[in-house]
């Protein structure tokens, strides 16, 4: 059996490096339109189950996630970020711009499978944290399992902390 240990990240929006790196020209990060819900919710559902870092507990994360993901898309407060390929939508980001919020990003920016170690993912994120601190949140923060791969590569760019768990941590068999 393994533990699952969540973890939560912060980063101060007002001292936020900027990467600026720019996507290729048919790469969009945009807000997500009404009819792409089916599609960011594939999106966010496949990058979780075919990365082996969440496999052991796949089925506690669904049960984590999948609450995060019907508060996203009943609330009219939160924004949904789209990173399309062309037509096509390849990553997805959640975020709820309330300052008192515990988990601006739920569940954090997502990127297929098929297109990760671009950039992809950093520029989601940049764009997720810019956008955050647009709508006036100071301090953003997210939940992540502490050895998944956003919390050693991506999370860190951005000069996000860690702070102690929040969450129980899930037992997976």
């Amino acid at each position: 059996m393994k533990l699952t240990n969540w973890i939560r990240f912060t980063w101060d929006l007002a001292k936020l490096p900027l990467i600026a790196t720019k996507l290729p020209g048919h790469y969009e990060i945009s807000p997500a339109r009404a009819e792409d819900e089916a599609e960011l919710r594939k999106v966010i559902s496949r990058s979780f189950l075919l990365d082996p870092t969440w496999n052991p507990a796949m089925h506690e994360v669904i049960e984590t996630v999948e609450p995060w993901l019907d508060h996203a898309f009943a609330s009219a407060n939160v924004v949904r970020l789209a990173l399309r390929h062309g037509s096509r939508i390849i990553g997805a980001s959640i975020l709820t711009p309330d300052q008192t919020s515990e988990n601006h990003l739920a569940p954090g920016p997502c990127v297929l499978m098929e297109y990760r170690n671009r950039g992809f993912g950093t520029r989601l994120l940049e764009q997720s944290l810019l956008t955050l601190r647009d709508s006036g949140v100071s301090q953003a923060a997210a939940l992540t399992e502490e050895n998944a791969l956003v919390t050693k590569f991506l999370y860190t760019k951005f000069h996000g902390t860690t702070l102690p768990r929040l969450l129980s941590p899930l037992l997976a068999a």
